[in-house]
């Protein structure tokens, strides 16, 4: 295999997902929904929230295990559902 053709990510590793979305119990409950199904068993400590200056918008930031190209696509493909959600990163 070429230095060009490695891969970028070695997996399994941990991952973090910031979530950009309207501040709203409805948003923070699509995140953690859509992780729990696609990561299972993440670690509920490495979630960290932070509040736009003005309160109405939040930016989740998940850890999960990685565990692969697909699990990463379906996760993004999922928070993206809800319409709240306006940035996956």
């Amino acid at each position: 295999m070429t230095e060009k053709n490695q891969p970028k990510i070695v997996f399994p590793c941990d991952y973090p997902i910031k979530v950009l979305g309207e501040a709203h119990t409805s948003f923070n409950e699509h995140v953690l929904a859509v992780m729990d199904k696609h990561a299972p068993g993440f670690d509920r400590q490495k979630i960290s929230v932070r509040d736009s200056s003005k309160g109405s918008w939040q930016a989740m930031t998940v850890v999960i295990k990685a565990t692969g190209k697909s699990q990463l696509e379906s996760i993004f493909a999922a928070l993206k559902t809800s319409p709240r959600v306006k940035m996956v990163l």
